[in-house]
């Protein structure tokens, strides 16, 4: 814990960013979490601070009026605060939604058994593209596309139920089991009135209702997810390794980001250093991004990866890696996260190999110290300050080789 926080604190300095984390604290349950882990892991890859977010009840509430749509949340809202968000952005939650992605359980529970109203609710989330996973005369458990989707469906679905007089309660989940546990807590907090339960940047939140809402906007607010990936130093790649090789690179980069990431290719020349791709979502983006740049440098090119709502803004963040260093470039990922912007950096080898060092080799780095430290002692006493000298570099020898 403590070789962390000065491995954070001493490559924050020589970044000029923040470093938030090295590696990932995550647990993986299955082989694709696994693979994730194992390769964050592997390549140290750093979660940099560049703009700090501000974390406030205030903003995550705009931020959910902005991202579900004002006209899909009517005004007669009230907003609950459950559990506060830490005001700081958590690795393993952003991992999370990275390696997951946006799918979300959707879990709908009316107060007493109607199974016209169920069947209506049914009909209603299959429209919206929802997939039912389990339903009963009083509780439903549905997929959505994404946790917007699946609050917006959700309000709807209570907006139907207060129109026959009847309260329903919603809540979201990343899998059904959360989703249900949600909306217990929930009851807990406000008994049986209608409202829909979610989380957002680690807090718990609701939005509840205790009148009819009227008309709703009812369709999902649309947001673009641009990946703009550009090749560093390709001309001197392009020396070295010739230009097809490159051009395997990109095509391969391109091909993922179609077939795996369901992204639209916009902008890109074969032959060319770099493309820009729409993807359907945020964590789509940020995976198609993350997988194509360790991908491209495990094949020796660098990439720097820039994500934003607009083809413009993903080229600026791109732009911003180049001052994303140590000495020399390397893969750069930044995005924004609420009102902050942040990034993923892959350090070098070498970088990598000091980190190994720092963060592995605790008990040498004890006996370094302490071997230094009496030998600059012995000759500081004895009129030789040269034994200090050669102690480091008996001790560096040591270091590279034991």
């Amino acid at each position: 814990m403590v070789m962390d926080y000065i491995s954070r604190a001493i490559f924050g300095f020589l970044i000029k960013n923040k470093v938030l984390s090295i590696g990932t604290k995550y647990y993986p349950t299955n082989d694709m979490e696994r693979e994730y882990v194992a390769m964050i892991n592997y390549t140290r890859t750093m979660l940099l601070e560049i703009e700090t977010a501000h974390i406030t009840t205030q903003n995550i509430f705009n931020n959910v009026l902005s991202e579900v749509g004002v006209g899909n949340i009517p005004e007669n809202r009230k907003f609950l605060e459950i559990e506060p968000a830490e005001n700081k952005v958590n690795e393993y939650a952003l991992l999370s939604n990275i390696i997951m992605g946006s799918d979300r359980y959707l879990y709908v529970e009316v107060f007493k058994s109607d199974r016209k109203i169920i069947d209506e609710f049914v009909d209603h989330i299959k429209k919206e593209n929802g997939l039912i996973v389990e339903r009963s005369s009083t509780e439903i458990v549905s997929k959505l596309l994404s946790k917007n989707d699946a609050i917006r469906v959700g309000i709807e679905l209570i907006s139907i139920g207060m129109d026959k007089e009847m309260d329903v309660r919603v809540a979201v989940g990343m899998t059904g089991a959360a989703a249900i546990e949600r909306s217990i807590n929930l009851n807990k907090q406000i008994g049986e009135t209608s409202g829909v339960g979610f989380t957002k940047l680690g807090g718990e939140f609701a939005i509840v209702f205790s009148s009819k809402m009227g008309d709703l906007e009812g369709s999902p607010a649309i947001y673009d997810n641009y990946v703009f990936i550009d090749a560093i130093d390709s001309t001197k790649f392009i020396d070295e390794n010739g230009r097809d090789k490159l051009v395997e690179i990109m095509n391969e980069v391109k091909a993922y980001i179609e077939k795996d990431c369901e992204g639209k290719i916009e902008g890109y020349r074969e032959g060319g250093d770099d493309l820009i791709a729409n993807l359907p979502t945020k964590n789509a983006a940020l995976r198609a991004g993350m997988d194509s740049a360790w991908h491209a440098l495990n094949n020796g090119v660098r990439l720097r990866v820039g994500i934003g709502k607009s083809r413009r803004e993903a080229g600026e963040r791109a732009q911003m890696a180049d001052s994303i260093k140590i000495w020399n470039n390397n893969p750069v990922m930044v995005f924004d996260l609420a009102d902050g912007i942040y990034s993923y950096y892959i350090p070098s080898e070498f970088t990598r190999t000091v980190l190994d060092f720092l963060l592995e080799k605790k008990s040498k780095i004890i006996i370094i110290f302490i071997f230094v430290f009496i030998a600059t002692l012995i000759g500081w006493n004895v009129g030789q300050p040269l034994f200090g000298i050669v102690a480091i570099v008996l001790a560096i020898i040591y270091a590279l080789t034991a």
